[in-house]
């Protein structure tokens, strides 16, 4: 089993609900989540102009590689009524796959770490909250370490504890 984390975000329609049926679905499909932050509203990236997002980040074990996360991750993001439009833009569900264990991989569909994640808020609070000490297989900083170094100024407030 390969652990790895996913970011979850969302701003149109109920998308702690999107999130919840995400989970079931992603453990349904092979990848079984075993931890969850909290939820975070946080100001839109890239495109201004849009309604405030909501995001998550999951660790999950599977014994898919990782492209097959992807797959299954964009999968699921169809179920759920993912529709592909403006870049960076409104969306009801949106499934990153940041991190595949210390796997660096670089190609066409797929980039593992997450290009950027360390620029950006949303994703370094949840994971942060999840796995401070984890490293960036690239950047060889924890994820605490990144987040005190982020720049990004872009508001990121908890709404909802997970416990789990």
């Amino acid at each position: 089993m390969v652990e790895t984390y996913l970011g979850l975000g969302g701003n149109l329609g109920d998308v702690e609900s999107r999130f919840a049926r995400a989970v079931e679905e992603l453990s349904h499909h092979g990848v079984q989540v075993s931890a969850r932050s909290s939820i975070y509203r946080t100001e839109p990236w890239g495109y201004d102009d849009q309604a405030w997002f909501l995001n998550q980040v999951v660790r999950a074990e599977t014994s898919l590689d990782a492209v097959e996360v992807l797959e299954t991750c964009l999968q699921v993001e169809r179920s759920l009524g993912r529709v592909r439009g403006e870049r960076w833009g409104p969306r009801t569900i949106d499934i990153d796959l940041l991190l595949y264990s210390d796997h660096v991989i670089r190609e066409a569909a797929l980039q593992v770490p997450h290009p950027r994640m360390e620029k950006r808020g949303f994703v370094l609070v949840p994971l942060v909250e999840l796995a401070p000490d984890l490293r960036h297989p690239v950047l060889e900083r924890t994820m605490a370490e990144l987040l005190e170094l982020l720049t990004d100024e872009r508001r990121v407030e908890r709404v909802r504890e997970i416990l789990s």
